[in-house]
């Protein structure tokens, strides 16, 4: 089915953000579009392309497209052109669904003093709107994504209702990990998760497929092809492979008309009432600096030239071992606990907030196992003694793992490089760097990972990292009051645009310790609301 020429609201990207709010849009009887770069997936044959991988990645189940190319975790600088220091290895999924199809499911909320990094610690900049705003939208996309949580566990973030599920049961790794945690202070408490621990929505309970990174087989973890579903019922349409690579700006500053590439590389066009790029954090400033003309000469809503700055990820480290006794990893979805401590405080005037979390996934994420048996053949082991062996080892496998925060740092930041991808457009260049205020957190990391695997009596200890975390990145078209500092306003509307929106993380001022999905999510909600207000008007 060919794309509409033009619909009330235009999105760029299907992930979660573009889905949540389309979908609300479309159901309260305004046409949608989402164009989406990447092809639409059988789960089925992703599934069936996982168990046969080798390398067993994040979008192992996700073919790379000529067309719309993605990070491999084997190479990321096959598709970023990285200009370092640092290497960036935000991985994302250029799919209908977006990235949501291969994240962890983590769905816990920022906290309060995320949302004020500057007035409360002297560190970063302040969001422009605060928690007390985003609480009822938390709330909504709690509810629309179906939340499993334990509404005592207190991570920080207030609730003015409970979860929508009982909880994820946290695993036995985890208890064990809780017992050497509490003699140190600490505490491990269950994650809220967005996957169902009972039916719900049309949508089965967990069982425990440990598979979620990089794909749930029964969709009992989210992911965005539900609301796009929901909004495709509700006559909006889904254009794949579709590869915007420009916005067309009028005389009158308006987005007068969205350009797209198909595979074949000839051209298609639409336009919107409303334009909303929700192409996630390299894409979206990519297309924007792409999109140069004589009434935007430095790119689409770049008049502050703040377009693909202050890139943020998360930075991490980790503690490999071998636990005196079995914990029992390779089971259960991918984090289901983590130390609720450490995640903020008066510290953050100095040094990074940190969560720290055991695995699941044991050592190596599904091949672990294979791996044990080859050292142990090696060794020449062989029928029961080899079977013993593996299981003795696989039982006793833990990685703990730490993730920081990082400061906001406009030198580091998307630009166009000179080297073009399949279809003739330009790939991302991405300068990083990571900061001494991070480094001073992953200390603390350091430290308290040594301490609860020495009390696990773990042996074969191997430190990981310090690492870009592949599944957190954000902030190079940030949000903010100042039009000479952000990009887009406390409603995601442009600065310099008055139909163009942006959401996604791309929008954050900052990064914190928590994963960021549930936050696009509610964004994605406040969005859709206040779209349909504009519309409506």
């Amino acid at each position: 089915m060919t794309a509409p020429a033009s619909a009330d609201v235009v999105f760029v990207g299907s992930g979660v953000a573009a889905a949540l709010a389309g979908a609300a849009i479309a159901k309260a009887g305004f046409s949608v579009l989402f164009l989406e770069a990447g092809p639409r997936v059988d789960r089925g044959t992703a599934v069936t392309r996982f168990q046969y991988s080798s390398a067993k990645g994040q979008n192992s189940p996700y073919p790379d497209q000529p067309y719309a190319p993605q990070p491999e975790e084997s190479d990321f600088s096959a598709y970023y052109v990285e200009a370092g220091p640092d290497t960036f290895r935000g991985q994302q999924a250029r799919i209908v669904g977006g990235t949501t199809w291969h994240w962890g499911g983590l769905a816990a909320r920022f906290r309060p003093n995320d949302f004020k990094m500057h007035s409360k610690f002297g560190v970063g900049v302040d969001w422009p709107i605060a928690y007390g705003d985003m609480e009822p939208w938390y709330q909504a996309a709690e509810e629309e994504i179906g939340v499993a949580g334990d509404d005592t566990a207190d991570f920080g973030a207030p609730r003015s209702k409970s979860f929508p599920m009982p909880p994820i049961p946290m695993t036995y790794a985890d208890k064990q990990v809780g017992i050497a945690a509490k003699a140190l202070g600490y505490s491990v408490l269950p994650f809220p998760q967005a996957r169902n621990s009972v039916w719900r929505d049309g949508r089965p309970q967990c069982c425990g497929n440990a598979s979620c990174v990089p794909i749930c087989p029964i969709q009992a973890k989210y992911d965005a092809t539900h609301h796009l579903a929901i909004a495709e019922r509700a006559s909006a349409h889904v254009e794949p492979q579709a590869v915007v690579h420009e916005l067309v700006v009028g005389p009158d500053k308006r987005i007068a008309e969205v350009r797209y590439r198909r595979p074949n590389r000839s051209e298609g066009s639409a336009t919107g009432k409303i334009v909303v790029i929700a192409a996630h954090t390299i894409e979206t400033p990519k297309l924007l600096l792409l999109s140069t003309g004589d009434n935007a000469p430095t790119g689409v809503a770049n008049s502050s030239d703040q377009v693909g700055r202050n890139l943020l990820s998360q930075i991490d480290v980790g503690i490999q071992g071998l636990t005196k006794d079995p914990v029992f990893t390779y089971r259960g979805p991918v984090s289901t606990g983590g130390i609720a401590e450490l995640r903020d405080g008066d510290f953050r005037n100095e040094r990074a907030a940190i969560g720290i979390s055991p695995s699941n996934e044991g050592w190596a994420r599904a091949v672990g196992p294979f791996q044990a048996a080859t050292t142990f053949i090696k060794q020449g082991l062989r029928g029961d003694a080899l079977k013993a062996a593996v299981r003795s080892h696989v039982a006793r496998e833990l990685i703990i793992g730490s993730s920081a925060e990082m400061l906001p740092n406009p030198d580091n930041r998307v630009t166009l490089s000179d080297q073009m991808d399949g279809i003739g457009i330009p790939r991302p260049n991405i300068a990083f760097k990571s900061d001494d205020y991070t480094a001073r957190g992953l200390a603390v990391a350091r430290d308290v990972q040594n301490k609860l695997m020495a009390a696990l009596g773990a042996t074969q200890i191997k430190q990981l990292g310090p690492i870009a975390d592949s599944a957190i990145m954000g902030g190079t078209t940030r949000m903010g009051d100042d039009p000479l500092t952000s990009v887009v306003d406390r409603d995601l509307k442009s600065h310099d645009h008055p139909n163009l929106y942006i959401v996604g993380s791309s929008v954050f001022p900052s990064i914190t310790a928590n994963a960021p999905t549930l936050t696009i999510a509610a964004l994605s909600a406040r969005l859709g609301a206040h779209l349909i207000s504009v519309l409506k008007a």
